[in-house]
């Protein structure tokens, strides 16, 4: 069977990352988290005082990208790749509400996506990749075998992420999870640069009443299909 690229983009806390590493792994292929790499950039921004409240200095960040090295490394633990900043495993740290609620305004900047999506596209030159995101499938790579879309409703994906938040010890609320979430949706789908949309040949799946096995299901059906 040939290799192929897999692009999942879709809205935050819809579960695209779950899906395209299980995928990854059904498949043997590499499996690139490039929201983590927006958000290593955010933790990167929080930690050098580029916030003022929720301003963010894109100026000084944008000067700074050349001392920003953003990769993955293979956690032995759980045979997963960690997203790291500068060669330290921030996996958890990237996932708090801290960067959850910083991380729009910088993936929004023009600089930080030209960064990354080169990085990105450097990932994929190989294919047997999926990566997942908010725009693998209309800018990183147009050209891709298979391209999926993930939604879900709002008050579904509040409610995944502040379980998972709750899992992990996090002191959150429901609400403002929710804000979080349809505030993300709006940033994303209006900035000037890559906004979040559907590729025009992208597979659209609604997850909010699906479960995971059946989500696995379809999506390594659909791979197995272009991969022939």
């Amino acid at each position: 069977m040939r290799k192929i690229i897999i692009a999942i983009d879709g809205h935050s806390s819809c579960g695209k990352s779950t899906m395209a590493k299980a995928l990854a792994r059904e498949l043997g292929y590499i499996y690139v988290d490039t929201g983590a790499m927006y958000r290593a950039c955010t933790l990167f921004a929080i930690r050098n005082g580029l916030f003022n409240g929720d301003t963010l200095d894109a100026d000084r960040l944008a000067s700074l990208l050349p001392t920003i090295e953003v990769g993955f490394q293979l956690c032995e633990a759980t045979g997963l790749p960690h997203v790291t900043l500068n060669g330290e495993d921030v996996e958890e740290a990237v996932r708090t509400m801290e960067v959850s609620t910083k991380v729009s305004p910088v993936a929004a900047l023009p600089a930080v996506r030209t960064a990354m999506t080169t990085q990105q596209q450097r990932m994929g030159e190989a294919k047997g990749i999926v990566m997942d995101g908010r725009d693998i499938g209309t800018v990183v790579f147009p050209q891709a075998e298979l391209k999926v879309f993930v939604t879900a409703r709002p008050e579904v994906r509040a409610q995944r992420r502040f379980d998972e938040l709750q899992a992990k010890g996090q002191a959150v609320s429901f609400e403002e999870i929710l804000h979080n979430v349809q505030e993300r949706d709006r940033i994303d789908s209006t900035r000037a640069v890559a906004p979040l949309r559907p590729a025009e040949d992208a597979l659209i799946l609604d997850n909010s009443d699906l479960t995971r096995e059946a989500q696995a299901e379809w999506l390594f059906a659909q791979a197995k299909a272009r991969m022939a």
